[in-house]
């Protein structure tokens, strides 16, 4: 009889990526996948640490799954496991750490686990195992790939992993370990795998994206640019979209380059932080206001009206009042298509975790809400200059709206646009002209 297995991923898109990836593995291994409730054999969790809360789910999802199975093999895998280390063993609903870079392992690593069980009789019996890699000096890029992925139009393609940064607000670079970059052919061949399965639009993802081929040796040099020319290239591909991307890479030259690739989309994801150079000073932020705000001009000099999403920071240690408005007026001036608001969250081992001047949740909060309300006005007024345009929207799903079945999608921006039809519109790229705006985030 087949052993089922449950999947549960938290965190970002390189996180899902894995978890897809370590799916297929399991499938062809003969393992059936089930949904994430009582009854599973086996539970995986792909854990999170950005934040203390991040921390928390992963913990709540781990005790969750053994108190759906008390008898079930519970694998904690991904950063938090990473960051938290043996910490982690003497916690009796956890059965198999698996730390990132052996995640290639995990289906190995499982079968042996469930194979010394048998032979040990009673599963309470079996200690925890943990499996953890040193990330600090490991260079190898875990080798993962995908030939589908649980979205039907659009497919995260990880390319990228680890982070040379150090800002000091993050755990990511000791959890992740330093910048490691995929190959281009091997790149090139899984996009060719997806095309055959009917995608048409693909997102280059990583930790750190802008860092892609740093890590190639002299006289091997790959750079993100070179990766994307290289995808452009393969014949069924329609879009491209960019993970979140550092500043720096933004230059005359990249801008013209992109924009000269019709499959690369007007949607640019650039990490802000904060609007201050006081803070992004104590951050370890690699540029001023002045020069992020020179990057955004030059993505709107070679694309007219792209969509620019951020994120931004509040309540870092000794972020003072003039500092925060510094960092509102900043957001307000830049005109983003959408701003991603997070409070500071304190992770030992960083170095803003000693700071002084920590800030109070409740002033953490409130600045929160200022940036939030100037998020949704801005947004709806991005939103706004798209009525009246013809749009390439990829549909990607039936929904119903206030009673009335919906065709979704997005345009090229990554706007959102519901299309009335009674065609299977799935996967199709529809020309839409949008009248009016539905709630916060649609376009009809």
């Amino acid at each position: 009889m087949k052993k089922t297995v449950a999947l549960h991923n938290l965190g970002c898109k390189v996180n899902a990526y894995e978890l897809e990836a370590i799916q297929q593995l399991l499938e062809n291994r003969g393992y059936e996948i089930v949904p994430f409730a009582p009854g599973a054999d086996v539970y995986i969790i792909n854990t999170c640490t950005v934040t203390n809360i991040a921390d928390r789910k992963s913990r709540q999802m781990l005790h969750k799954a053994k108190k759906m199975n008390p008898d079930a093999v519970v694998v904690a895998c991904g950063c938090y496991v990473q960051a938290a280390g043996e910490k982690l063993e003497e916690d009796t609903a956890i059965d198999l750490i698996i730390g990132n870079n052996k995640k290639k392992d995990l289906v190995d690593i499982l079968e042996n686990f469930l194979a010394e069980r048998e032979d040990g009789g009673k599963p309470s019996d079996a200690e925890c195992k943990s499996f953890l890699v040193d990330m600090t000096h490991n260079r190898e890029y875990e080798t993962l790939s995908i030939s589908k992925t649980a979205e039907h139009t659009r497919a995260f393609l990880k390319v990228q992993d680890g982070c040379n940064q150090f800002c000091t607000y993050c755990i990511i670079p000791y959890a992740r370990g330093r910048v490691r970059s995929r190959r281009q052919s091997d790149v090139v061949e899984e996009v060719k795998r997806l095309v055959e399965a009917g995608y048409q639009e693909v997102v280059l993802t990583g930790i750190h994206l802008s860092s892609y081929g740093l890590d190639f040796p002299e006289g091997e040099k790959e750079t993100l640019l070179d990766l994307i020319r290289a995808v452009d290239a393969v014949d069924g591909i329609r879009r491209i979209r960019l993970g979140s991307l550092e500043p720096g890479i933004i230059t005359e030259e990249f801008a013209e380059a992109i924009a000269a690739m019709p499959k690369v989309c007007p949607h640019f994801h650039l990490s802000l932080q904060s609007g201050s150079n006081g803070t992004l000073k104590r951050m370890n932020r690699k540029y001023t206001a002045e020069e992020y705000k020179h990057k955004c001009d030059l993505l709107r000099k070679v694309y007219g009206n792209p969509a620019l999403t951020t994120d931004v920071i509040v309540g870092f240690p000794q972020e003072s009042e003039e500092e925060f408005e510094e960092s509102r007026a900043f957001v307000e001036d830049i005109h983003f298509f959408e701003t991603h608001i997070f409070k500071y969250s304190r992770r030992e081992g960083t170095r803003a975790a000693a700071m002084a001047g920590q800030i109070p949740e409740q002033e953490k909060t409130k600045r929160s809400h200022v940036l939030l309300e100037l998020d949704e006005k801005r947004r709806q007024e991005y939103m706004e200059g798209f009525l009246g345009k013809e749009l390439e929207v990829l549909m990607e799903e039936e929904v119903e709206i206030d009673g009335v079945h919906y065709w979704t999608g997005h345009t090229r921006e990554y706007l959102r646009v519901a299309v009335l039809s009674e065609e299977n519109l799935m996967n199709q790229m529809v020309l839409v002209t949008p009248a009016r705006i539905h709630g916060k985030d649609c376009l009809m």
